[in-house]
């Protein structure tokens, strides 16, 4: 940034500036118990771990950043927050984190791009594909509805890529890329991730700096985003040496899966049942479903299974009868239509779209979608298997508090009650502050 002041700098110091001492070119080291200097500072790996470094180049890679590391007063305080009261939450970002890091450091990798990105998935939702934000921002890179179809994520009724750990990660990557494109600066590109580009060129020309702790200490964006870059470092500094500050490393296995391609909506549990796994495993390797069912509407879906079960998926798959295989149609209900006309329509019963609708009455609204199986009639015995199961399938969510919520408002909101929130979340206090994140187990239909 130029000065509007001009000053005549005294020989000497001229000095120091083109020659400065050796001392002055190297880069403090971090340690969990290091008195960090006020003015921001190269990073380099804990120094109790610089003997390992030395004896393997491929630790010696791991523990390096790929993005510059900045120790200020601001980045020590998250340090010390992660450390302290916050270190309940980043073990449990830690121990997801393993699950996914490998995959999607591949995928930076892949795009050129420096594989630190992956932390910004862990300061957005702990690595949670099913995390949801206040603002409604869902997935592991907390996409909103709109950047997540520019960044071709597909959203609809039956999937939402948002919160598939691969997909949205390749969105990221390139979303991450034209925001870095755009300022030429990984702190502004990690600010605009958070707050829009948009917020962050107006402050640059505000501030006339495109130093984004120029930005940080001026009025022109917002607190959480001057704490969004700070978050990000103090989280990459841990997660690549957690042992240095007291965390352990979770020995979760990493995403690993086969992919077969159905060319028709079928059944979760049949497809579980043929591939020797659970509803739950395919599930929780498909997170981007949000029915118990792959989506109807595409020609062929390529649906990820457990790592091996590949040949034994095929070869049950193809012994399965065609009565045990449900087409699966989701109908909207125009003005006049009855259930007898549906059933009549879709060649099965009344009784069956009752049940999976969970319907009381006949009396059907215009407007309102129903979910009906096709080619069923005479086949109720079969149906038993493939309708779904007692009550509504549910998932865990990251839940930001509104402003003015209190744990009654929210319990009535998700149709919980204030003592499954307490159970789910341990460590909670008598009361909620606005922009405090709490778990909440919620209906497949609210998110």
């Amino acid at each position: 940034m130029i000065s509007r002041y001009t000053f005549i700098l005294p020989a000497f110091i001229v000095s120091f500036l083109l020659f400065p001492p050796l001392s002055v070119l190297s880069a403090p080291t971090l340690s969990p118990q290091s008195d960090a200097a006020n003015i921001p500072s190269q990073l380099k790996p804990p120094s109790e771990d610089l003997a390992q470094v030395d004896e393997s180049d491929d630790l010696a890679e791991e523990k390096a950043y790929h993005i510059p590391m900045i120790l200020n007063d601001s980045v020590e305080n998250q340090l010390e927050y992660f450390k302290t009261r916050g270190r309940e939450v980043f073990q449990r970002w830690l121990d997801q984190s393993a699950r996914y890091i490998p995959v999607m450091k591949d995928i930076f990798r892949e795009k050129n791009l420096p594989e630190d990105l992956v932390y910004v998935a862990m300061i957005e939702s702990g690595f949670n594909p099913y995390a949801v934000s206040w603002a409604k921002a869902v997935g592991p890179w907390q996409f909103m509805p709109a950047t997540g179809k520019l960044y071709g994520l597909k959203i609809d009724w039956w999937i939402d890529e948002r919160k598939d750990p691969i997909k949205s990660t390749q969105a990221a990557a390139e979303h991450l890329k034209d925001l870095h494109n755009l300022f030429g600066s990984w702190p502004l590109a990690l600010a605009s991730y958070n707050a829009g580009a948009g917020k962050v060129q107006r402050a640059v020309l505000r501030t006339r700096s495109e130093d984004f702790w120029d930005l940080k200490a001026s009025r022109y964006i917002r607190k959480e985003t001057k704490n969004y870059v700070p978050k990000y470092m103090a989280a990459t500094i841990i997660a690549k040496n957690p042992e240095a500050y007291g965390f352990t490393v979770s020995g979760r296995d990493p995403f690993a899966y086969d992919v077969v391609f159905l060319d028709e909506s079928t059944d979760l549990r049949l497809i579980a049942s043929c591939a020797l796994c659970t509803y739950e495993e395919l599930k929780e390797l498909n997170p981007e479903l949000k029915r118990w069912i792959t989506p109807p509407h595409l020609d062929k879906y390529a649906l990820r299974i457990p790592s091996g079960r590949k040949e034994a998926f095929l070869a049950n798959f193809a012994a399965v009868s065609p009565a045990q295989k449900i087409r699966w149609e989701r109908h909207e209900v125009k003005k006049g239509e009855t259930l007898d006309n549906l059933a009549k329509q879709y060649n099965t019963s009344v009784a069956a779209i009752r049940d999976i609708n969970g319907l009381s009455k006949n009396r059907l609204t215009p407007g309102k979608h129903l979910l009906v199986p096709a080619d069923t009639a005479g086949k109720e015995q079969d149906m038993n298997y493939l309708m779904p199961g007692q009550g509504t399938k549910q998932q865990q969510i990251l839940y930001r508090v509104r402003r003015g919520e209190t744990l009654v408002k929210i319990a009535k909101r998700h149709n919980v009650t204030v003592a499954d929130i307490r159970e789910w979340n341990k460590e909670l206090g008598k009361t909620v502050r606005a922009g405090q994140r709490i778990k909440l187990v919620v209906d497949v239909d609210q998110i």
